[in-house]
């Protein structure tokens, strides 16, 4: 054989060499990546042929799958439209599945190895075994009445987020993002429309695919004042201590002064701890936080939940959807030692303090539920297809003790005079006691203020019912105000339901 010809030879071996090795990799490794991808047609067919389960509210289904007659047997639907579509998230056909769809898709798909004793008893009775049903925290009432709520808000914010936390428990009540978005679009057997539809909110400067109640971080403002007044009271400040005050106050090394959103708030040289809490005083907190220390900021706002970077909402001891965690932010200068400066901004929730709704409902829980932060979850129930059997229910646990119960009894008193006597009356709920606190932050030059309100609702006989957080994004003049309106008639209507 001549050269050229043994050449092609060994390029012919070594091309049939790569191809073997290249169809044994697929078989061997990669087989079951291919069979289960969400691109295998037949993987498609055979998912969609299968009933999905529902996930319900109140026992009202939320998340439901209808007969199409078509190639793909089911479609899922959502009746709530953008009401629940943060928390639901949406299950495509051939885009990315989020929320309590994609948490919880093998049980609701039917293929979890909890129900297998389903499929074998479907094997014998020729059924096609449906999907597992998921049943949230949330009450029907309060999901619908924070979604209306933000959307219908009286300062003109078109970003924010509201959630409600039961503080016994740390069962989530509502979560609602703003804007929100229709998940049904998305799930369209019609895969360029879906696709288009998820391409029009993807590229939407507002973010309508955030989930803001538990991924958006911002300067809290006033309503950190509550970590703050936390420290100080494990510190050796009473509610009645004076602390120093005024109409404004410089710190060391600082250009400017801190000032009060108006000047009739804490004019004096001292006011109490629970004056300052009830005013909103920044001159005051400013002040104690400087006394106090970084450090000792620092470490409550741990206490309390900050830094925390594996916190997530679904079932208990199990994955969920994923928070971002809340960050007290750098109080340094560049050697290390404290900046009195960015220590004062953070003490009245400024600098780089930045917070998640979420965290401040946990905040306003903790107090509310005398010291102890209860884990917070989504996921109440999972029922098999037939109902009859309960595969998981949710065990309360408790995450956290940031505060002892006198200090969580003293800060529960200051909120309820902030609500009676002080920036949150629009909170306020007749015949229940509310306490909270309301906050303004600056989000940059030029821009308006963010407005916040975290706070709580108790029975007449002292118990938590409700713990909320409301943000409104770039509210402007108002917002704070706005913000603490919201809350209560969120928390009224956790009230009406019964929690339901």
């Amino acid at each position: 054989m001549n050269a050229p010809l043994r050449r092609v030879g060994v390029v012919v071996m070594v091309l049939f060499g790569l191809l073997f090795a290249n169809l044994n990799w697929i078989q061997a490794y990669k087989a079951d990546e291919y069979r289960n991808s969400d691109y295998n047609r037949r993987v498609q067919v055979a998912e969609y042929d299968r009933k999905r389960g529902n996930i319900e509210v109140g026992g009202t289904a939320v998340a439901i799958s209808k007969d199409t007659g078509g190639e793909l047997k089911f479609q899922r639907t959502y009746p709530g439209g953008e009401t629940y579509a943060h928390v639901l998230g949406y299950k495509p056909v051939n885009l990315g599945d989020i929320g309590i769809e994609r948490l919880e898709n093998e049980f609701l798909a039917g293929t979890s190895d909890q129900l297998i004793g389903d499929r074998i008893k479907d094997m014998f009775t020729g059924e096609e075994t449906a999907g597992g049903n998921v049943l949230l925290t949330l009450s029907k009432r309060a999901q619908e009445t924070a979604y209306k709520q933000l959307q219908n808000n009286q300062v003109g914010a078109t970003r924010g987020a509201a959630i409600a936390i039961d503080p016994r428990t740390g069962a989530v009540q509502a979560l609602v993002s703003m804007p929100s978005f229709d998940p049904n679009p998305l799930t369209s057997h019609d895969t360029e429309a879906a696709k288009k539809a998820y391409e029009k909110l993807d590229e939407d400067p507002d973010r309508p695919l955030a989930n803001r109640a538990l991924n958006e971080t911002l300067p809290p403002g006033s309503t950190f004042k509550i970590v703050v007044a936390a420290a100080a009271l494990e510190n050796g400040v009473g509610q009645q201590t004076q602390i120093p005050a005024g109409r404004s106050w410089t710190p060391p090394t600082a250009g400017h002064p801190i000032t009060n959103a108006v000047d009739s708030i804490c004019p004096q040289a001292k006011v109490t701890l629970k004056q300052a809490v009830t005013d909103s005083c920044n001159t005051g907190f400013a002040q104690l936080g400087v006394r106090l220390g970084a450090d000792k900021i620092k470490e409550k706002a741990q206490q309390f939940g900050f830094e925390q970077d594996d916190l997530t909402v679904g079932q208990l001891g199990k994955g969920g959807l994923p928070v971002a965690a809340s960050r007290t932010g750098d109080m340094q200068n560049p050697d290390g030692s404290t900046d009195p400066a960015a220590l004062a901004q953070s003490s009245i929730g400024q600098n780089n303090v930045r917070m998640t709704p979420l965290q401040g409902a946990l905040i306003a829980a903790a107090v509310a539920n005398d010291g102890s932060q209860m884990r917070p979850y989504l996921v109440k129930q999972l029922l098999a297809p037939d109902r009859t059997t309960s595969y998981y229910n949710a065990d309360p646990r408790e995450l956290r003790r940031p505060v002892s119960g006198p200090v969580a009894g003293d800060l529960r008193d200051m909120m309820v005079n902030v609500v009676r006597n002080g920036t949150g009356r629009k909170a306020a709920i007749d015949g229940y006691t509310v306490g909270g606190k309301t906050g303004t932050a600056e989000s940059g030059p030029g821009t308006p203020d963010h407005g916040w309100f975290i706070g709580f609702v108790l029975d007449k006989n002292g118990t938590p019912i409700s713990a909320v957080c409301v943000e409104l994004e770039r509210a402007g003049s108002g917002g704070s105000a706005e913000a603490a309106r919201i809350a209560g008639r969120i928390m009224a209507a956790v009230i009406d339901s019964g929690g339901r």
